[in-house]
């Protein structure tokens, strides 16, 4: 392996850094107030297409995605709070803080938080895809309380290279 080639030709760097404190709102609340909260730390567009990086704050309510895989992106979990079922597209395991896992592209895989008590983590994508539009439907989808058909859901999965097993 190998340095990949110089994306940043100028010769004596730029202050160009972004700081996100972790006081600040969240950017997006999936399923309203007291539902999941959404930071925007890193975005595929602030990157420059490097990676997303999302911290997810899920209250005690059961969520989380069914079983699924990416073809254009990796995605890993970092859990930092609470406890998180993760499902390597194996078996699923009781997440804690400090657990990691990574999904190469192709790897089903899903999280869930079924404790009853908050859980938060980090989410990465590499590279950085417009996950936040994928975030954003559901959001409206969740505050519309409309039921979608299996056909309606398919369509937006598809739309966010999310394909469902």
């Amino acid at each position: 392996m190998s340095y990949p080639e110089p994306r940043y030709l100028g010769e004596h760097g730029e202050a160009s850094g972004v700081v996100k404190l972790a006081g600040q709102a969240p950017d997006l609340i999936i399923g309203g107030e007291g539902g999941t909260k959404v930071h925007y730390l890193a975005t595929g567009g602030s990157t420059n297409g490097a990676y997303g990086l999302y911290r997810w704050e899920m209250s005690g309510k059961p969520s989380g995605p069914d079983p699924h895989f990416h073809r254009t992106m990796t995605e890993s979990f970092y859990v930092l709070s609470g406890t998180i079922k993760l499902y390597n597209g194996d078996r699923w395991v009781d997440g804690k803080p400090g657990d990691f896992l990574f999904v190469p592209e192709g790897g089903i895989h899903a999280f869930r938080n079924e404790s009853g008590e908050p859980a938060s983590m980090l989410i990465l994508f590499t590279p950085g895809a417009p996950r936040e539009g994928y975030f954003e439907e559901l959001a409206e989808i969740a505050a519309s309380g409309r039921r979608l058909t299996p056909e309606e859901w398919t369509d937006v999965y598809l739309r966010h290279d999310q394909y469902m097993v």
